[in-house]
């Protein structure tokens, strides 16, 4: 089944989604269907809302540096030039490294990245973060904020965070989170500041969550505020603690086609001291989980790009085996 939309740039919009197959690997247009036995989701550019707004191509492919030091990652990343970062090993950092605009930040292997601090996005444009371990870190792992647009965050390992692992707010915008596998944490990933942060927030913070795998993470898979639409597709959570996605401050989101395994609320309308929100859902599903909780999904906006989803029943094997550092 194929959702349509009308994008102002339906060639930029197209959203390639991997679909998992028993055997084989076929190419086909706007669409890479990988078997789950192999290597998946080498995606070159990404999918859902990074892709619209200009696209999201990160920084010069040309021109590149390997550190292998807190000093020389903090230079690198905050640096003007357009460049591409590889971290080489797990550098220990303190507090939040910035990131300029037009960067790619790639790990080198399977487990290289940082431990003790994390990354700092702040009214920065055209940013991809791949490949890499987050580990301990003293704040958010990942930060995104202050007017930030077009990043992609994808193929990462983030894990026993103090705070959000991959936080997004502040009128931040055109955000792509894909591939990442998130685990021994409980503040997963929040959208939205506060209930406060309406004027900066509304209008924004449009993000597409894709092929994600929440492995006993424990709320915020994510937790939205006033964005409207919101796109979590084909994610797979497993032995969730507290709830999946909740919508929360009148926001609208659309929860299609996600593999849910003991999870007992996998969406709520409401969470905290937030007024509710919205949401829509479609083909989700439920392995040992409770029903869904949904609210005026007339209200959630359309997709506004094209799309191809997974078929819901796949979701989890090929999250899983595509999900994570090393396998790009």
């Amino acid at each position: 089944m194929t959702a349509m939309a009308q994008p102002a740039n339906p060639r930029r919009a197209r959203t390639r989604v991997i679909s998992a197959l028993s055997t084989g690997i076929l190419a086909l247009t706007g669409l890479i269907a990988i078997s789950p036995a192999t290597a998946l989701a080498a995606e070159s550019s990404p999918v859902g809302f990074a892709s619209l707004n200009g696209g999201t191509s990160g920084g010069s492919a040309s021109t590149v540096v390997t550190v292998t030091s807190a000093s020389a990652l903090k230079s690198a990343l905050s640096s003007g030039t357009s460049q591409t970062v590889r971290v080489s090993g797990l550098i220990s950092i303190s507090g939040m490294y910035s990131v300029a605009s037009n960067k790619t930040v790639i790990g080198v292997g399977s487990g290289s990245g940082v431990t003790g601090g994390g990354l700092n996005l702040s009214g920065v444009r055209n940013v991809i973060l791949r490949n890499l371990v987050f580990r301990n870190a003293s704040d958010d792992s990942i930060n995104i904020q202050e007017g930030t647009t077009n990043v992609w965050v994808d193929h990462n390992d983030l894990s026993n965070g103090y705070d959000g692992l991959i936080d997004i707010k502040r009128g931040s915008d055109f955000i792509t989170v894909s591939w990442n596998r998130l685990h021994n944490h409980d503040k997963s990933m929040l959208l939205g500041h506060d209930d406060g942060n309406s004027s900066q927030d509304l209008g924004k913070l449009r993000v597409t969550y894709v092929h994600n795998w929440f492995e006993g993470t424990g709320q915020r898979h994510p937790r939205v505020r006033f964005a409207n639409p919101v796109h979590v597709l084909n994610n797979y959570y497993s032995n969730i603690g507290s709830y999946g996605v909740a919508s929360t401050m009148n926001a609208g989101v659309f929860v299609e086609r996600n593999y849910f395994e003991n999870v007992s609320k996998p969406t709520v309308t409401q969470t905290g001291d937030s007024a509710s929100g919205n949401i829509k859902v479609l083909n989700n599903y439920k392995v040992n989980s409770g029903t869904e909780q949904v609210r005026n999904g007339a209200s959630v906006a359309a997709i506004p790009y094209s799309y191809t989803p997974e078929a819901n029943n796949t979701v989890k094997a090929t999250v899983t085996s595509g999900a994570g550092t090393g396998k790009i």
